[in-house]
């Protein structure tokens, strides 16, 4: 790879550190880099004096001091500069003026000393600083990126302001002693480089110092072009591991890189990231802590005492922490007000936060806040809307002073604090023109701005400004600490470095010993394979996490090796359970259910009872009945698997589920909460077999209206096992007489035909419930799920099609959702502070008002006002044609963006019964009481069910217990959630790579600058096509009000043809191909359209 490297005679290890948004151009004087650095009282005397002396100087022979130095040795300047630095402190190189001409000749002296170390390259060991090693060096060195090969120059030792001020005495070195030694340069000829704050002699050459000047004004005036050149290039490019390196930072080698001081993300000088790292701190010491301390890269946590203090002063905030992962150094925090997410801005202000983590943060002053600018033909996670829900930032951020608001330089040097010379000060502030992106400091309470007219924060009002902070405290690591990756041999090294899949973890050292045996001699055998690593620390003052290397799962890009891993990450728990956990179920098989049961119970084996699941379920937790009345109404009845009786509070058992809380269900298997004896067997309601059950039944009028309603515990013995194919045959075909052979083994009690009638009844009352429901203001977004075949011996995936949802679904839906709604109810009246419910908030209100406002460009008339008008105008909106479904599953997802989780709760913890609402079915109380053999809420409902009912004992969990295990089980089936999105996805990627390329029709759901997404419709998958990838000869994009659009202009594929045009907004229709792209991913690659669609 071609890597952009830094300019000759800079130094990396001391250039001035930017954050993400900032043009990495180079420093005009050491004065800009010595202000960036050190903000003590002290040094502001040396600055203000220093400024009296340069103004005379640019009065009396121009501005000497801001010109490039000629340097006719730079190797020797360079190991000089950083030699001197870590070494001069304490071998008496100081540069104060009381040694007066001695500084010159005494320098001298000492860069030919370093110059004659300097012929031995390699032996200057650690005592020689970055720079130094980075040009002699031949090792492979280790200060790579977190997500790659190559790191962001951005991402180095930070070099700005730190939050607390230094004491002299804290620096080792002649650090805080340069601008002594800068007075000396001035006054005795000392030229002055631009590698932050070195002094050096002149060099004189046979044109003269002056022309060796203007030689050096031009090469860098040359670089610095280029150098802009690529950094708006980069801004969204990728590397060959997939990690966008953020705009304005510049990418290193790998190879000439210090592994413990790699930053993970830049940061400018004012940010507030409390960093005290130096640019002279690159690996120094590293090998020999008694020898220097490392500066930190990370702010310290506050105490806690601290934290609850300012939370309960609304200083600080609480909440989940999300990180985009296609963009690793933007985070985000959702607002508590419900406006626009809080932006978290580089890695360094993260704090050593990994997602998921609920961390307390502060919000940095107004000026650093994001401008937000609707208009802006800017690249976004959503289609003329905030992205902030997806990860990213949002669209229409426009950038101040090179890409950020965050360089506040004027805030050090306000005239309440500088006292005199302070004006003086800002004069030269200005002339030396200390903006990164080139432009002048401004004077005291302006912003720094990259042109005339940008603007300024503090002058906008809320609604154009996102907020940012800095994270201060990780309360709760949600996030497992376990990631998968690969391994890479650093020579001579007593570690090796663990580089993450996901791009959001850091880069992890694990000790040696932790690697296979001959992983140090045959590193190249293990380049492929997946390992599990467990970070065990992150220190403040390290760019990289510890860890411990977990295991080897295998080949990546194979299934399970891949599904291992997933599972690891997510802390999914796939061990087997423990003798103690097995030993608390029942041990004497064939288990039959105890004479004294049938007393405490309603026995229903007499009735038509059936269950109805996918053909492939094995733990039935939910059977239905319903028998006419004599009156014309029906005795409906739900029957729950009785799993609380089997797993009693508080034993082994109860813990062990409780931990796991929820089953995963992968595309090829499922990790159970219960054992499968449990899950399978003893709970689980197969046919013909007498199983233990609790049961609501209601008498229900055809129409639907409740008459009565009864809760108890019940023991059924199911008919028959329905799959949703034999309901739905059986709901499609009402006339027909089906045969014996056509369904699953029945009991010969209930004959074919009362199973069968009994099945069309339900659907008759589902439907007007249905119908109830969403006349009532219910609200349904469906989004397509992709189902596979897979291959019996193999288990590989041999063909995928998007599932359906059909009326034997809905119907088994309906009852279920009526059952947990009646136990809602019932467990809150009876516990109202300790019963378990579940709640799903309204959306958040910025993201719906841009998302209104952007669907009203497009013509489109979504009413947000209440859960019943979207869900009728998602339905009213799209059109009844043959593209009408996909249309709606685009806007679907659109309106899926601004909606919250649905979450478990503690009724005792919310204390106004607003806050219970389920905004998507909206009821008022809802809860989980159908499936616990799958989810471990259901049990706890189960519990506060039998309690209410005098049939089982007192729930012994008190309200703070209640809350904790609803957040831990909000958790688990957040993760599960997402890791069967993994699954799927992992499937598909297979499939691609063994039965493709794929073509299918698409959808476009959103238009950027220089990307789309599409929805391939043949298999419900999104992908993003970008621009570049494709043969065009050019494309444009633009906007017309808020509507994104975009012109493709494809290169004629002969001389004789005209380039094709086409044009693509939202609801476009495509022609894509999905081609295998590596192991695990694959790509979408538009079809270029015929000359008749252009």
């Amino acid at each position: 790879m071609d890597h952009r490297r830094q300019a000759k005679g800079s130094n990396p290890s001391r250039e001035f550190r930017r954050g993400q948004n900032h043009m990495a151009a180079p420093q005009k004087d050491a004065y800009s880099r010595l202000l960036s650095q050190h903000h003590s009282s002290k040094f502001r005397s040396y600055l203000n004096q220093f400024a009296q002396q340069q103004q005379q100087i640019e009065e009396s022979h121009g501005p000497a001091v801001s010109d490039p130095i000629p340097d006719t040795s730079e190797a020797r300047s360079r190991k000089g500069e950083n030699e001197m630095r870590e070494t001069g402190g304490r071998n008496g190189y100081s540069s104060s003026p009381n040694k007066g001409a001695k500084a010159e000749s005494t320098l001298s002296l000492y860069m030919e000393k370093l110059n004659e170390r300097g012929e031995a390259g390699e032996t200057l060991g650690v005592q020689q600083s970055m720079a130094v090693r980075q040009r002699h060096s031949k090792r492979k060195d280790t200060n790579t990126s977190q997500d790659g090969d190559v790191e962001s120059g951005g991402e180095g030792k930070q070099t700005g302001s730190e939050t607390q001020q230094h004491d002299a005495s804290s620096f080792r070195g002649p650090s805080v002693e340069i601008p002594r030694l800068l007075e000396t340069s001035v006054n005795k000829g000392m030229a002055h480089s631009p590698r932050q704050g070195a002094v050096f002699p002149k060099h004189s050459s046979d044109g003269g110092p002056e022309s060796v000047q203007e030689q050096d004004k031009k090469k860098k005036l040359k670089k610095t072009q280029k150098k802009g050149r690529c950094d708006v290039r980069r801004d969204r490019s990728e590397y060959s591991d997939g990690d966008l390196v953020p705009a304005g930072q510049v990418p290193r080698s790998s190879e000439k890189q210090s592994l413990s001081d790699r930053m993970t993300a830049g940061q400018s000088p004012g940010r507030g990231s409390g960093s005290n790292v130096t640019p002279n701190d690159n690996g120094r010491h590293r090998n020999n802590p008694g020898r220097g301390r490392k500066r930190q890269v990370f702010e310290p946590y506050m105490a806690p005492q601290d934290v609850s203090a300012g939370l309960k002063r609304s200083e600080l905030l609480q909440g989940p922490l999300r990180i985009n992962p296609k963009k690793y150094h933007e985070a985000f925090l959702p607002s508590p007000d419900g406006l626009r997410d809080i932006f978290i801005d580089g890695i360094v202000p993260r704090n050593r936060a990994l997602n998921g983590d609920v961390v307390v943060v502060k919000l940095l002053p107004r000026e650093q806040w994001k401008v937000i600018k609707p208009d802006k033909e800017g690249d976004s996670d959503a289609p003329g809307g905030p992205s902030e829900r997806a990860g990213s930032a949002a669209p229409g951020i426009i950038t101040v002073e090179g890409g950020s608001p965050d360089l506040i330089i004027d805030a050090q040097f306000d005239s309440d604090k500088d006292g005199p010379g302070s004006s003086l000060l800002h004069s030269s502030v200005k002339k030396l023109n200390l903006n990164t992106a080139g432009s002048a400091c401004p004077e005291n309470g302006a912003t720094p701005t990259s042109k005339p007219g940008a603007i300024d924060p503090r002058n906008l009002a809320d609604k154009f400004l996102q907020r940012t902070a800095k994270v201060v405290c990780i309360a709760e690591k949600k996030h497992s600490r376990a990631v998968t990756g690969f391994l890479k041999l650093l020579p001579d090294k007593e570690f090796a470095m663990f580089s993450p899949v996901d791009h959001r973890v850091p880069r992890v050292n694990v000790p040696l010993q932790d690697c296979p045996e001959n992983f140090s001699a045959r590193a190249a055998d293990y380049a492929n394979t997946l390992f599990v690593c467990r970070i065990t620390e992150w220190r403040d003052d390290s760019n990289f996490a510890e860890g411990r290397l977990a295991k080897s799962l295998g080949q990546a890009g194979e299934i399970e090796p891949e599904t291992e891993g997933i599972l690891t990450e997510y802390d999914v728990d796939f061990s087997e359970f423990s003798k103690e956990v097995l030993g608390c179920l029942p041990q004497s098989l064939p288990w039959t259910i105890p004479a004294e049961e049938f007393k405490r119970r309603k026995d229903l084996r007499k009735a038509c009872v059936f269950t109805i699941d996918p053909a492939t379920a094995r733990d039935l937790d939910d059977a239905l009945s319903c028998k006419p009345l004599p009156d014309g109404n029906f005795e409906v009845g739900v029957h729950i698997a009785d799993v609380s009786y089997f797993v009693e509070e508080g034993d082994a058992l109860d813990s062990t589920a409780s931990r796991r809380a929820t089953s995963v269900y992968l595309v090829q298997k499922v990790i159970p909460m219960l054992p499968r004896l449990l899950c399978e067997e003893l709970c689980s309601l197969n046919p013909m077999t007498d199983r233990l059950t609790f049961s609501v039944i209601w008498k229900l009028t055809p129409q639907g209206k409740i008459l009565d309603e009864w809760f108890g515990r019940t023991v059924i013995r199911s008919c028959v096992k329905l799959s949703y194919d034999h309901a739905q045959s059986m709901i499609e075909a009402p006339e027909k007489l089906f045969s014996a052979e056509e369904l699953p083994p029945f009991s010969p009690e209930h004959p074919v035909d009362e199973i069968h009638q009994a099945v069309l009844n339900l659907h008759s009352i589902a439907k007007q419930l249905r119908k109830q429901r969403f006349e009532g203001g219910a609200l349904r977004l469906d989004q397509l799920k992709l189902s596979f075949t897979l291959d019996r011996e193999s288990g590989m995936p041999q063909g995928c099609y998007i599932y359906k949802y059909r009326d034997s679904n809905k119907l088994v839906e309906e009852f279920m959702l009526l059952a947990n709604m009646a136990t809602a109810h019932q467990i809150y009246r009876s516990f109202p502070d300790q019963a378990l419910l579940r709640c799903h908030p309204p959306p958040q209100t910025k993201m719906v008002d841009d998302l209104l406002e952007f669907c009203d460009q497009m013509g489109l008339k979504l009413d947000f006002s209440s859960a019943g008008a979207l869900n009728r105008s998602l339905n009213d909106e799209l059109g009844v044609d043959e593209y009408s479904s996909a249309r709606k599953e685009v806007l679907t997802h659109m309106c899926s963006r601004p909606m919250q989780m649905a979450v478990y709760f503690c009724t005792g913890v919310l204390k106004a019964e607003a806050l219970f609402r389920h905004y998507a079915l909206n009821v008022p109380f809802y809860t989980h009481f159908t499936s616990p053999i799958r989810r471990y809420a259901d049990i706890i409902v189960h519990r506060l069910l039998a309690a209410s009912l005098g049939c089982g004992p007192r729930v012994s969990l008190c309200q703070s217990d209640v809350q904790k295990q609803a957040s831990h089980c909000n958790d688990k089936k957040m993760a599960s959630k997402r890791v069967q999105e993994l699954s799927a996805d992992l499937f598909f990627a297979v499939l691609v790579k063994e039965s493709g390329p794929l073509e299918s029709e698409a959808m476009v759901m959103g238009v950027l600058d220089q990307s789309f997404d599409v929805l391939v419709l043949r298999y419900g998958v999104q992908k993003r096509i970008y621009c570049n990838a494709l043969p065009l000869r050019d494309f444009h994009f633009r906007k017309v009000g808020k509507k994104p659009e975009m012109t493709l202009i494809w290169a004629a594929e002969s001389e004789t043809e005209a380039p094709v045009q086409q044009e693509l907004s939202i609801f476009t229709l495509v022609d894509v191909v999905l081609k295998a792209e590596g192991p695990m991913k694959y790509s979408a690659i538009l079809k270029r359209p015929s000359e008749m669609m252009s």
